[in-house]
């Protein structure tokens, strides 16, 4: 089953939420308009959305009301993805140029900057200072990550550990926190929206582990920019750390991988990292965290969102595209 087929009772509400969305990032600015959009209309999963609304099924559902903290969450992602595309120096996002590439790297911080602001402007609707002080932290934790793959940019003596908090602020705690916020302005009980922000986090650490993974697995066509593009900008993900592990093969990483590193030289350091058991230790250790995620999900009320959630994790653990 498609992932979209499995939470299309909610499709009149994304609608809202896109709708939403689109009014949230137009500015007086024609410019700053003009990026957002852009980045907007390059489409994407809107996971995050998704699961807000989903753990608002645990509480007293109201889409006027949740919808504000779907559109919230999925700023911060799309502001996040702005500001590492400068990181990166990235020319392409889903097949399209990315904001800093059309217009200028300082442009492109000062677009994602207001797509942080607007997301905390945008939650004061909710009027629940516990929400309020979530989204703030999740803010903070998530530039934390940035800084971080800042810091550790070509850096091929870090640890499994410095990779795991990396991806738990970049990606993970975003999606705990949709599931938890979700849960919040549904008004559903503290239990349930502690559980969920829980479940939220296994699943976030499944699927950045997963997209670095398809990230040397997947042709340039499926990743909408060239297989291996996170090493090429100096990412040191799991699958690299893993395949490391063989002395010859770091030394040949070591060496090859630097920021004058070509394309065509990638491709070799992709086809050495196959040929060791990188690829399969790393979607062990996703699915150790989606095990995780599916014992949460047995403590929480029998419903359709249950349900709901549980397949979408496991499409997200076990996806190829």
């Amino acid at each position: 089953m498609k992932l979209k087929a499995m939470y299309s009772f909610l499709n009149a509400d994304l609608r809202a939420v896109e709708k939403e969305l689109e009014e949230t990032v137009r500015s007086d600015y024609a410019q700053l308009s003009e990026a957002a959009l852009h980045l907007l209309q390059a489409g994407g999963k809107r996971i995050r959305p998704v699961f807000v609304l989903l753990a608002a099924k645990f509480g007293t559902y109201d889409i006027e009301r949740v919808k504000h903290v779907a559109v919230a969450l999925e700023l911060i992602h799309m502001a996040s993805l702005v500001h590492d595309d400068v990181i990166d120096d990235a020319e392409l996002r889903r097949g399209r140029q990315t904001i800093k590439a059309k217009w200028s790297n300082r442009f492109a911080m000062y677009a994602g900057d207001y797509m942080f602001a607007r997301s905390l402007e945008l939650m004061t609707r909710l009027e629940n200072p516990l929400a309020h002080r979530i989204l703030a932290n999740t803010i903070v934790e998530v530039c934390r990550g940035e800084i971080e793959q800042i810091k550790d940019k070509y850096r091929f003596d870090q640890n499994l550990r410095c990779y795991l908090r990396r991806i738990k602020r970049k990606t993970a705690l975003l999606i705990a926190a949709s599931c938890q916020l979700g849960a919040i302005a549904a008004n559903a009980a503290k239990r349930t929206a502690d559980r969920l922000y829980l479940f939220g986090y296994y699943v976030g650490m499944s699927f950045q582990i997963t997209d670095d993974i398809l990230d040397f697995t997947g042709t340039e066509a499926q990743l909408g920019k060239p297989a291996g593009s996170d090493l090429l900008q100096g990412n040191v993900t799991l699958p690299v750390l893993f395949a490391m592990e063989d002395e010859r093969v770091r030394e040949r990483i070591t060496a090859a991988v630097h920021p004058k590193t070509t394309p065509d030289e990638m491709k070799e350091i992709i086809a050495l990292i196959k040929q060791t058991d990188a690829i399969e230790k790393s979607y062990a250790l996703s699915d150790r965290y989606l095990q995780k995620a599916f014992r949460v999900l047995e403590t929480l009320p029998k419903n359709k969102a249950r349900s709901t959630l549980y397949d979408i994790a496991k499409y997200i653990g076990k996806r190829d595209f």
